[in-house]
């Protein structure tokens, strides 16, 4: 798989797209990141990407014409299988959205920023556009540093023991079991006994029933599709 990603601030992310799982994946030729400053692309003198909204709206927009350089360049080398654009009104980004984006071969991710990008970027360059939550971030960097780190984790062979990402929370639609590591007791609070018990289908009726609980508890929401 190949992920480039445009931004104006490529220093936010370097460091995310260059450490643990993302590193290793990188370096096992499993995944290509790849950082595209949009300022690049740019031709004015200044390197500017951004100016005023027609109608007067307070904010500064991206243009189009940088953005659409960068992506038919990259596009003039690869075909894409999806042309993102984080954004705080699209689609919510889920596990289920991850594991569907690990499947594809390449991606771009375009990282919004100032008041928006000309909506034409949306109507005619985007096949996608996704949210990490119902909030606004100063530029769409960390989002897709979320997405990309999402997406790799779960191709086969980005970590060690792929059957941690499909026991991790949201894979089969609830929050995972508690989970507990040596010593056996401190200061008095134990592990639950089952789970040193060695019998596996108790320790398995325990985790699902510890999963089902703390969603019922902590996220109810989930609790109506699973």
């Amino acid at each position: 798989m190949r992920i480039d990603i445009i931004t104006v601030l490529p220093e936010i992310i370097e460091g995310a797209l260059h450490s643990s799982i993302l590193r290793r994946a990188q370096e096992k030729g499993i995944v290509e990141l790849e950082l595209h400053n949009l300022r690049d692309y740019s031709m004015d003198k200044h390197k500017r990407v951004d100016d005023y909204p027609f109608g007067g709206e307070a904010g500064m927009v991206m243009q189009i014409e940088p953005i659409d350089r960068v992506i038919s360049h990259l596009k003039a080398q690869r075909p894409y299988d999806e042309v993102i654009f984080t954004s705080p009104d699209g689609e919510q980004f889920k596990q289920k959205t991850a594991n569907e984006l690990s499947l594809l071969n390449n991606l771009i991710i375009l990282c919004g920023h100032y008041k928006g990008v000309d909506y034409r970027v949306r109507e005619h360059l985007i096949t996608r556009e996704i949210s990490i939550g119902d909030f606004v971030l100063t530029g769409g960097e960390l989002a897709a540093a979320m997405i990309a780190d999402a997406v790799v984790r779960v191709i086969p062979g980005a970590i060690g023991d792929e059957q941690s990402a499909l026991s991790d929370s949201f894979q089969d639609g609830v929050l995972a079991p508690p989970v507990y590591t040596r010593p056996a007791e401190y200061k008095g609070w134990k592990v639950p006994e089952v789970l040193l018990s060695g019998h596996e289908k108790k320790i398995d009726e325990w985790r699902n029933e510890q999963a089902i609980e703390r969603t019922k508890r902590l996220r109810p929401d989930l609790i109506k599709g699973f």
